[in-house]
C-alpha cells in the first residue's frame, strides 16, 4: 500500500511543477524575445541507500524532474518603425550589464533611452557595447545597423552628420553551456562572458515575438491537470485500501 501512497505522490507532485512551468510560459507568450521552459521528468525505480535496488522495481518507479532546458527555437519577427527596437534574426543574444554588474543574455530588443543618456532594454538594464554600457548624446536621433552598430546624429545637426558611438555587443553561445536565471535572463554555465559573434545579425525596426504556441501550452494545461487527478484518485484509493485493511485485522 505504502507504494501506491508515494509513487502516486511524486507523479502528483512532479504534475504540479509541469503545471507552473506551462502556466509560467503561457503567461509569456506575447512576452518580447521570451524562450519557453520546457520541462522533462523521467522514472527513477527506487533504491536503498547503499545504491540496491527493490526486486519489484516495476511497482517502485518514481517521478523525478530532469534536467529542465529552453525551447531556443526563434520566435516571429514584426516591423515596428521604432528605429529602437532590434530583434535577432536567427540565433544569437544581446549582452546586457545585471545590477550586479555581471553580463547576461536576452532576446528582448524593445530598447530605450534613460534619464541617464544610457541605451537599455525594457527591464533598464544597459545594453552593453565594446566599452560597457552604450550611451548617447542627448536628444540625439538614433539609428542601429544590422551589425549592432549605434549611430547618432546630434540635435541640430544635419542629416550626413551621421557619428558612429558604439557597437552593441552580440554573441552566440552554445545553448548547451547557457542557463536561465530567475530573472528570465540566460548566462553561462561558467559565469565567464561569452565572446562576441560578427555573424549574429540583427533587423531593424522590428521586435521578436515570444516562441510559446499557446494552444500547444493550454493543452499541456489540461493534460497536467488531468494527470494531477489521476494521481489523487490514486492516493484516494490508497486511503480507502488501508481503512479496509483496518477493518479486517479488527475482525481478526
Amino acid at each position: 500500500m505504502d507504494r501506491l501512497i508515494y509513487t502516486a505522490m511524486t507523479g502528483a507532485t512532479q504534475a504540479l511543477d509541469q503545471q507552473a512551468v506551462v502556466a509560467n510560459n503561457l503567461a509569456n507568450a506575447s512576452t518580447t524575445g521570451f524562450r519557453a521552459q520546457l520541462a522533462n521528468f523521467r522514472s527513477v525505480p527506487m533504491s536503498f541507500g547503499d545504491g540496491s535496488q527493490v526486486n519489484d522495481v516495476t511497482t517502485r518507479t518514481f517521478v523525478l524532474s530532469a534536467t529542465p532546458g529552453s525551447d531556443y527555437t526563434p520566435g516571429p519577427i514584426s516591423q515596428t518603425g521604432n528605429p529602437l527596437d532590434i530583434a535577432i534574426q536567427g540565433q544569437g543574444w544581446i549582452a546586457v550589464q545585471t545590477p550586479d554588474g555581471n553580463e547576461a543574455y536576452t532576446r528582448g530588443g524593445n530598447l530605450h533611452v534613460d534619464e541617464n543618456g544610457q541605451l537599455v532594454t525594457a527591464s533598464n538594464l544597459p545594453v552593453i557595447g565594446n566599452g560597457g554600457p552604450i550611451a548617447v548624446p542627448p536628444q540625439a536621433q538614433v539609428t542601429i545597423g544590422k551589425d549592432g552598430s549605434v549611430s547618432v546624429i546630434a540635435a541640430g545637426d544635419p542629416p550626413n552628420a551621421i557619428a558612429l558611438v558604439d557597437q552593441i555587443k552580440l554573441v552566440n553561445p552554445d545553448p548547451n553551456t547557457m542557463s536561465r536565471g530567475d530573472d528570465g535572463l540566460f548566462r553561462t554555465a561558467d559565469g565567464n562572458p561569452a565572446d562576441q559573434d560578427p555573424n549574429v545579425q540583427i533587423v531593424s525596426d522590428s521586435l521578436e515575438g515570444s516562441n510559446v504556441n499557446p494552444v500547444a501550452a493550454m493543452v499541456s494545461m489540461i493534460t497536467n491537470a488531468r494527470q494531477f487527478q489521476m494521481q489523487t484518485k490514486m492516493l484516494q484509493t490508497a486511503d480507502q485500501n488501508e481503512q479496509s485493511a483496518n477493518q479486517l485485522l479488527s475482525f481478526s
